[in-house]
C-alpha cells in the first residue's frame, strides 16, 4: 500500500483481512482434480482430469516428477499458479508421481529405489495409460535428478524430452553450501552427522523444512512487514499463504537416501562429474538420449544458476540440451507469479516441439488481444546471457 492509502487500498485491505479472519484465508487452494492409475512402494502416480472446456488430441502426455521430502504441492500450489492447472488447461495430459510419507521402517531405501522403481516404473504406466505414447518427464529440483539419473540409466525407457528446473549437478557453487565444506571434510567416515541420521532414520520433517527456510532467510524475516505493506494485494497475500502450506507439508529423507545424497552428493560432489554412482553400478548423465531443458532462477539460493548450468558439458548423448535462466527463487521459478509469463511460457514451447502439436484454446475464451506471449521473443528472461555463460 501506498503510504498514505488510497481508499481502495483501505477497502481492499479491509476485505482481505476480513475474509482471513473469517475464512483462513484469500488463496483457492482446492487441488486440481485427479484419478490413481497406479501404485507401487512409494510410487504413486496420478491422472489430472482434462478440462471440459479445452479441444481434445492432449499430445504426449507430461509427467511431473516430485524431489524427496517435498509435497507435490510444488505443482499444484494454489489456482492461478498451477502448473498442473497450467498444463490442463493447454490440454496436455497431465500426471504426477508422489512417494507420500517416509516412516522409520523404511529408512533403508535409496536413491536407486527412486530410479528403479518409481520414476522409471511412473514412467511405462504413464505411457500405457496414454496408449503408448512417449512421456515428457518434468522434475523439479531433486526430482530433476531422480529423471536425469533414471533417462541415464535406461535409455529405452519411452521419454520423449525431459526438463529439469532448479537442479543443481555442482554443489560447490551453492552458497549454503560452500562455508560448509571445511567442515564436511573433517567429518570423514561415521561422523557425528552419519551417526545422527541414521540413528533417527533419515532427516526428520522439521529439519528438511528449516532448511528449506533458510535458502529464504531473508524473506522469512521481513515476512510480517511485507504482509503489512501489502494488506491490499490479494494475489501477494495468496501466494504467502499457499507457500506457507507448502513448506508445512514437508516430509522425512529416508535414511539411506539422505545418507547418499550427504556423502556423494554433498560432500563427494560426485554429480560434478556427470556420473553417480547407485545400486552397485555407474550412472554416466552422458548415456541420456532424450532432449533436454535445463532450467536455472535467477534468485534461486538453493540451486544458483552456475550450480545448475553446470550440467550442460554432461549432456553429450541429448541431441537438443538447452539453457534457460528465468526470474525467480527456487520455487518461485517453478510456480511463482512471475512463471506465468517466463517459465511455463518456454515449458509450453519446449513440450510443443517435441511432441509435433500445438497447446489447444479453450473453447470459452477468446484469445487475448495484443501480442502473445509465445510469439514475443523478448519474453525470456536472461536467456541471451545464460547461453553467453556456456561460451
Amino acid at each position: 500500500m501506498d503510504l498514505i492509502p488510497k481508499p481502495e487500498q483501505v477497502v481492499s485491505a479491509a476485505g482481505n483481512v476480513a475474509h482471513k479472519l473469517l475464512y483462513g484465508g484469500v488463496a483457492d487452494l482446492r487441488p486440481m482434480p485427479r484419478t490413481l492409475i497406479d501404485e507401487g512402494p512409494q510410487r504413486q502416480v496420478h491422472h489430472y482430469a482434462p478440462d471440459p472446456d479445452v479441444e481434445s488430441d492432449p499430445g504426449d502426455p507430461v509427467l511431473l516428477v516430485t524431489p524427496l521430502a517435498a509435497p507435490a504441492l510444488c505443482f499444484d500450489l494454489r489456482r492461478g499458479c498451477s502448473l498442473v492447472e497450467h498444463l490442463v488447461g493447454q490440454g496436455r495430459a497431465t500426471y504426477l508421481v508422489e512417494y507420500g510419507a517416509v516412516s522409520f521402517g523404511e529408512r533403508h531405501l535409496g536413491m536407486e529405489h527412486w530410479v528403479d522403481e518409481v520414476v522409471a516404473e511412473a514412467i511405462r504406466a504413464v505411457s500405457e495409460h496414454a496408449g503408448g505414447r512417449p512421456v515428457h518427464v518434468v522434475g523439479w529440483s531433486l526430482g530433476g535428478i531422480f529423471a536425469l539419473l533414471t533417462a541415464a540409466d535406461d535409455p529405452d525407457l519411452p521419454i520423449a524430452s525431459l526438463a529439469v528446473l532448479g537442479t543443481p549437478t555442482d554443489v560447490s557453487l551453492v552458497p549454503l553450501v560452500a562455508p560448509l565444506r571445511p567442515l564436511l571434510r573433517l567429518t570423514e567416515g561415521r561422523g557425528l552427522v552419519t551417526r545422527a541420521y541414521r540413528a533417527i532414520g533419515g532427516a526428520p520433517q522439521p529439519v528438511v523444512r528449516w532448511a528449506f527456510q533458510l535458502s529464504s532467510f531473508q524473506k522469512l524475516v521481513t515476512k510480517p512487514l511485507a504482509v503489512a505493506v501489502n494488506l491490499d494485494d490479494t494475489e501477494f497475500l495468496s501466494q504467502i499463504e499457499a507457500v506457507d502450506r507448502f513448506t508445512s507439508a514437508m516430509v522425512a529423507y529416508p535414511g539411506r537416501s539422505f545418507g547418499q545424497l550427504y556423502h556423494r552428493f554433498l560432500k563427494a560432489n560426485m554429480l560434478v562429474t556427470g556420473a553417480m554412482e547407485l545400486g552397485g553400478r555407474t550412472i554416466s548423465l552422458s548415456s541420456i538420449t532424450a532432449p533436454v531443458l535445463v532450467f536455472a532462477g535467477a534468485d534461486d539460493a538453493i540451486a544458483p544458476v552456475k550450480a545448475v548450468q553446470a550440467v550442460l558439458p554432461h549432456l553429450s548423448g541429448s541431441p537438443d540440451a538447452r539453457f534457460e535462466v528465468v526470474p525467480g527463487g527456487h520455487l518461485g521459478m517453478l510456480t511463482g507469479r512471475g512463471a506465468r509469463d517466463s517459465t511455463w511460457v518456454v515449458l509450453d514451447e519446449w513440450l510443443t516441439e517435441w511432441s509435433g502439436r500445438a497447446p489447444r484454446r479453450r473453447r470459452r475464451k477468446a484469445p487475448r488481444g495484443g501480442t502473445g506471449i509465445g510469439t514475443n521473443p523478448e519474453r525470456r528472461h536472461g536467456s541471451g546471457g545464460s547461453r553467453a555463460l556456456a561460451r
